[in-house]
């Protein structure tokens, strides 16, 4: 029988202070990894109390800054990773940022394209890149990025940050063939509406918004970052050892893609 179960792994997780990327953090942690390195960009507080909770779950825990649309800091943070802990298993290329405000394509300048191609795409190609030598080497490794229902479909009014996630997704099925002959598995979790920090503009701009979105998510809620996190711990699990390239949905059925 097969368990979740990362005893003696090492988990890199990127934009990590806070929503999706703490609960993975938490989540590896109480699945028995030995470390967790809970990478941050601006947030070093947050940082800090995820580092915290992830101790507490019995993990040790190594906070990073990096802004990992940086090449240099990319291979940084992975350099740093190796060590403090001498090894890395799984990296979730989750950090990201979805401009709320939203524009039509009429009105969307050239710099807030530009800031969310550079944050949700270059910057998991970045991370990728680095994670990928390292497990090349050892002939083993997983990748888990963290892409959007909005990859998949298109979004109105926020066309760069479908562009970012719909390359995500190509990234991650192109990885999957180029690194899968080598041992490494690479899969994507496409979350729909999740409640975050980032997403609270939205959501709680009035209870007719929300109600109208729930009523377009069969399952009736808006998932928590507890309900995206396990997918991801998931895919990057022994479960799961025969997957690669799969974009796992996970939006109440919101969007249903074969």
């Amino acid at each position: 029988m097969i368990f979740l179960d990362f005893t003696d792994q090492v988990i890199l997780i990127t934009g990590a202070s806070r929503g999706v990327g703490a609960a993975a953090a938490v989540g590896f942690a109480r699945a028995g990894a030995a470390g967790v390195v809970v990478n941050y960009r601006g947030r070093r507080e947050a940082a800090l109390e995820v580092a915290a909770e992830v101790e507490r779950a019995g993990a040790v825990a190594l906070v990073l800054q990096a802004d990992v649309a940086r090449a240099d800091e990319a291979r940084s943070l992975v350099n740093q990773t190796l060590e403090r802990f001498g090894r890395l298993d799984v990296l979730v290329a989750n950090a990201g940022v979805w401009p709320a405000s939203g524009r039509p394509v009429t009105d969307l300048d050239a710099a807030q394209w530009a800031e969310t191609i550079r944050v949700n795409l270059d910057g998991v190609y970045h991370v990728c890149r680095e994670a990928a030598r390292v497990f090349a080497r050892e002939r083993r490794g997983n990748i888990v990025t963290v892409s959007s229902t909005a990859g998949q479909r298109g979004e109105a009014g926020h066309a760069d940050y479908a562009a970012s996630k719909g390359a995500v997704i190509s990234l991650t099925k192109s990885l999957a063939s180029e690194l899968g002959p080598g041992g490494v598995r690479v899969n994507s979790v496409a979350p729909g509406w999740v409640d975050t920090e980032m997403s609270a503009p939205a959501l709680r701009a009035g209870a007719a918004q929300l109600a109208e979105i729930h009523r377009a998510i069969p399952l009736g809620r808006v998932a928590t970052a507890e309900d995206i996190a396990g997918p991801i711990l998931f895919l990057a699990s022994d479960l799961a050892r025969h997957i690669t390239g799969e974009i796992l949905n996970v939006n109440g059925g919101s969007v249903l893609c074969g």
